[in-house]
């Protein structure tokens, strides 16, 4: 029997991490069909670089030495040193050959690791929000609210999955209601714009805020995201209207991504944010203002939308990437580095 080897293969055990400005998360897979093995978190602060960390805060706990290493880190990754946009981290994955002794190093967008988890959610792992239904081997979509707004499509064509990263976060977001329009006059913009990450996210929703309170002629001020959803847990006015005005904006920019790609398959919320938002989620403004697209509401009504509650949306990509790799047509050029020994 002439077997063919798989166009991509790891060497196991993979070590999988996911990047993050605050905190690294880590877990192994030593094996296809072996359990994935949650190594924690460690904050990024506390370690000069990753391998420090990796070193310190993984391989103590386990017997098994990785030999591949599988990294999701927020931005692009352009050459052989990739900078961390929101941590002092330099991703060199030469350099972690070099320390770890590892045969390849693999790094991806961070909302392209979200992106390969979705065909596999069921269950507990997303919470539905409004009507729809999934068409299998159809385009899915993921937009995350969090320190800024990540994005990512995951298109079906050819029998097999094509996560494709973006930068989907920056797209225009106008006024539509009166009360948009009473609104955005009072919202601080940035280089000339007022592009969605500029609200739909940590550091947007506290301008937003500002931008009501004015609206509203309250001197109510707030510093952070987290007052803010504090807040509105108690019912403030200022509070509460921000966080209404921000679900319509996300309905209306997850429809916005949903058609770009006809996304039958769903679109799902991650991010830091998503989850302390829920009671604004699911009042009923998300699905309007994510159906609101004549002339296509009927077909905007059909596409359903989920809330992420998977604890490691990022890690759970990685892994099924790491373990089932012809599953997914992963753009490597320029993203795959190889020790000299494992060329030979």
């Amino acid at each position: 029997m002439n077997l063919q080897a798989p166009k991509n293969s790891f060497a196991y055990p993979v070590l999988v991490a996911d990047i993050g400005g605050t905190n690294a998360r880590f877990a192994l897979v030593d094996g296809p069909d072996a359990p994935t093995r949650m190594c924690g978190k460690t904050a990024t602060a506390g370690h000069p670089d990753i391998s420090s960390a990796i070193r310190n805060a993984v391989l103590p706990g386990t017997n098994f030495t990785p030999r591949t290493a599988i990294i999701a880190v927020a931005g692009p990754v352009t050459g052989d040193v990739i900078p961390l946009t929101n941590a002092a981290w330099v991703i060199e994955p030469l350099k972690m050959i070099a320390d770890l002794g590892l045969q390849q190093v693999v790094v991806l967008n961070d909302f392209e690791a979200q992106a390969l988890a979705l065909p596999a959610y069921s269950g507990g792992d997303v919470e539905q929000i409004g009507p729809g239904e999934i068409r299998d081997a159809t385009a899915k979509f993921v937009l995350g609210p969090g320190t800024g707004l990540g994005a990512a499509a995951m298109i079906h064509a050819a029998d097999t999955w094509i996560p494709v990263p973006g930068e989907g976060g920056h797209v225009e977001l106008g006024p539509v209601t009166p009360e948009d329009f009473e609104i955005w006059p009072h919202i601080e913009r940035v280089g000339g714009r007022l592009g969605a990450e500029q609200i739909l996210s940590g550091t947007g929703l506290p301008r937003l805020a500002r931008a009501v309170a004015l609206h509203m002629r309250n001197e109510r001020a707030f510093e952070t995201p987290s007052s803010i959803t504090a807040a509105a847990k108690d019912n403030d006015p200022v509070a509460v209207k921000t966080l209404e005005v921000f679900v319509r904006c996300l309905g209306r920019v997850a429809g916005d991504l949903a058609l770009t790609v006809l996304a039958r398959g769903g679109v799902y919320l991650t991010g830091g944010i998503t989850p302390r938002i829920t009671r604004f989620l699911t009042d009923g403004g998300f699905r309007a203002a994510f159906e609101a697209k004549a002339p296509h509401e009927a077909l905007m009504a059909k596409i359903p939308t989920f809330i992420v509650r998977h604890p490691n949306p990022a890690l759970e990509g990685l892994v099924a990437f790491a373990k089932t790799p012809d599953a997914f047509a992963v753009d490597m050029q320029g993203r795959h580095w190889k020790s000299a020994a494992s060329q030979t």
